[in-house]
């Protein structure tokens, strides 16, 4: 799915939904079988539920290697099942070495058939480059996330460089430290464009939201955290969206555990279109 489409669906269905599949086989709800058979039914009957009402699906794909051979097999079906319409995002979190990072790209781009997958850039750009190769894909690269371990390397202050230092001296009004996760959003922004590369950006950060957007004003970002994590939605909405809508903002819990009886997809349903509806106003707000 490229930019233009993404938006276009944006548009139409009046949402910037994505919908996590965090498929935890103990959670399933009693009348489903605690097994790959169960997991695969759960997910089609949440997809089902909440097509309409959503643009996006994330695959976080530790979930279901935990199941094994299996897992991976009901990985794929599940991929299968979402259809075109609706960008395919695999939640992997990969990063190596050059050789190992075409094996992963090929893994989740060719084999299981995902549009988008979520990388580390920690290792650089040889790490992230073989996803940026494959035409028509997404490398979805974090950025700010939520964690409470965010704290520890993302928001590290970087020394000035000695020209730097000659240029703004000691001064009061000084230009305050380049935080780490910055350098990365910049860094990482010149090896691909906004038609190849999204961020990830946590809802909890909300208010650093509008600081990203002017370092990334045209890109995507994959925003989770709302709902079960507590991050608000009508503040990412408030700095996050740009003309092309520019969010995917994914809740998980939240949605596919909204109810643990028979009714759950019902119920997902209904979760999703309350996220739809409000998504719609502040879509509708930022055309005025």
């Amino acid at each position: 799915m490229t930019r233009s489409q993404l938006a276009a669906a944006i548009k139409a269905n009046q949402s910037f939904l994505c919908v996590g599949l965090d498929t935890d086989m103990d959670k399933l709800p009693a009348h489903l079988p605690k097994t790959a058979e169960g997991v695969l039914a759960f997910n089609k009957a949440i997809i089902d539920a909440t097509l309409p009402y959503c643009v996006a699906y994330k695959i976080n794909s530790a979930f279901f290697e935990a199941m094994g051979a299996q897992g991976w097999q009901v990985m794929k079906q599940t991929f299968d099942y979402i259809p075109a319409t609706h960008l395919k995002i695999a939640d992997a979190k990969r990063g190596d070495i050059g050789n190992t990072s075409h094996q992963y790209a090929r893994a989740f781009f060719e084999v299981l058939g995902a549009d988008a997958v979520t990388v580390a850039p920690y290792m650089g750009e040889d790490s992230v480059r073989p996803f940026l190769e494959y035409p028509g894909k997404w490398t979805i690269v974090l950025g700010l996330t939520s964690n409470p371990g965010s704290q520890q390397f993302q928001r590290l202050k970087l020394a000035p460089a000695a020209d730097e230092l000659l240029l703004v001296p000691n001064v009061v009004g000084a230009q305050r430290s380049e935080l780490l996760y910055e350098r990365v959003l910049q860094q990482v922004a010149e090896w691909g464009s906004p038609d190849n590369l999204m961020f990830v950006v946590g809802a909890t950060q909300a208010a650093e939201l509008g600081h990203i957007r002017t370092i990334l004003p045209q890109h995507f970002l994959l925003v989770p955290g709302v709902g079960a994590q507590g991050g608000s939605l009508q503040q990412v909405a408030q700095y996050g969206l740009n003309a092309q809508g520019g969010l995917l903002v994914n809740a998980s819990r939240a949605i596919i555990y909204a109810h643990s009886g028979e009714q759950f997809a019902r119920q997902a349903a209904l979760i999703a279109q309350q996220y739809q509806q409000e998504m719609q106003g502040y879509l509708l707000a930022d055309k005025d």
